[in-house]
């Protein structure tokens, strides 16, 4: 009796032993800190993000964690529609027990995914999404790392005037929260510097088909402009530089970030892109604190450039691993204090949540504008960040 009774004692023992030696993540015997990523692959960027979110744990959970606990991070398919967005922020805080969400890429369904986060009291770090209404509605668990779209262009608008000076300009536009944003800071823009405005032409991408942009583009020959803005994603902005080159419309181009910024444009637009003008929110000149390793990082592991999509959600994790350590518990009023008391130096640059205009709880930052030259992104302005002169277009 006595034997067996040791015997069983050892055994529980020794399986106690093992379960502890099996820890969910080597090197650390406690429970993870769960941080919801509402993401989906049809994302065209969904990759560079997931991969600089995933370079992000890699390292945070290297130097020790959250206070002795293993991060670790919990994706949901969003779809980039607005009911799966929201059944995304319900399945991460609900089902997977996360303490915080970080992310977010499209605007159109980001909005909607904010205001549920809110309801469920769970902060929500939003890391890409540009709509400016996202951070005004007095939601008070929404923050957000990046410029709202009427931040996008204020280094392309300085650029404009300081080297450019044009007097004309179109506005080709995605008709979408994102692509409108942008349009109407333009338009503005424009009114307030006594550019003409000789077109403003939205568009349907659900619509593109091959003779889609020829119309809109057959409309801009008529009276050329010295420039034209286009606010679009990737594909279709390679499509509509395609056809205003095609048109040979010799205005100079103008993106407005988004799909203009990365190696997949160039890819996609071949020679049609050269001599392009982009806003962008970041690059890898810029002299922060750890900017350019996470760019060789991120091109050695992955074999291609990351643009400002990445860096925007390796920071981000980076940012709300630092906010959990600072906190005093993980509840939503916890974290919340530590997000509001934030001040961190990032890869894509300082992070601190203010109030501004109509804006609360929303980071602040410069852009710079990239050109296109001989297929390659090079800085152009600002000038102590610019790695070669303006190339004004052949006429």
């Amino acid at each position: 009796m006595k034997s067996t009774f040791k015997l069983s004692f050892c055994l529980v023992v020794l399986s106690a032993i093992a379960i502890f030696l099996t820890a969910p993540v080597a090197g650390f015997a406690s429970e993870p800190l769960v941080i919801g990523i509402p993401h989906s692959e049809a994302y065209t960027y969904a990759n560079m993000m997931k991969n600089s979110f995933e370079m992000a744990l890699e390292a945070i959970n290297k130097e020790g964690g959250i206070k002795g606990r293993p991060l670790k991070l919990v994706y949901a398919n969003d779809q980039g529609k607005p009911k799966p967005g929201e059944a995304a922020i319900v399945e991460l805080v609900e089902k997977n027990g996360a303490v915080m969400l970080v992310g977010a890429y499209q605007s159109s369904n980001t909005i909607f995914m904010a205001r549920m986060a809110d309801k469920l009291d769970r902060p929500l770090l939003v890391s890409t999404a540009a709509d400016d209404r996202i951070t005004q509605r007095n939601w008070k668990n929404v923050y957000r790392l990046n410029p709202p779209a009427e931040g996008y262009t204020n280094g392309l608008e300085d650029f404009l005037l300081n080297k450019v000076k044009p007097k004309s300009m179109a506005i080709v536009y995605e008709n979408s929260p994102y692509g409108t944003s942008g349009a109407m800071r333009m338009m503005w823009f424009c009114r307030g510097n006594d550019i003409e405005l000789s077109a403003i032409e939205p568009y349907h991408k659900e619509r593109l088909k091959p003779d889609y942009f020829k119309r809109i583009v057959a409309r801009l020959k008529e009276n050329p402009p010295d420039a034209i803005y286009l606010v679009s994603y990737l594909k279709d902005g390679a499509l509509l530089v395609k056809n205003i080159r095609d048109a040979k419309i010799n205005s100079l181009l103008c993106g407005g970030a988004g799909g203009f910024t990365s190696q997949k444009f160039i890819d996609k637009a071949g020679a049609n892109a050269n001599h392009l003008l982009t806003a962008t929110l970041w690059t890898p000149q810029l002299q922060y604190p750890g900017t350019k390793e996470y760019y060789d990082q991120y091109a050695k592991k992955y074999a291609t450039a990351p643009d400002y999509h990445g860096a925007e959600a390796y920071s981000a994790l980076l940012v709300a691993a630092d906010v959990l350590k600072r906190a005093d518990s993980f509840s939503p009023a916890s974290i919340r204090k530590a997000l509001d008391q934030t001040d961190l130096m990032t890869p894509f640059g300082p992070v601190k949540f203010t109030s501004y205009d109509k804006f609360e709880r929303q980071n602040s930052l410069p852009t710079q504008v990239l050109q296109i030259i001989n297929g390659k992104f090079e800085c152009v302005w600002p000038q102590e960040h610019a790695t070669a002169d303006f190339v004004v277009p052949p006429e």
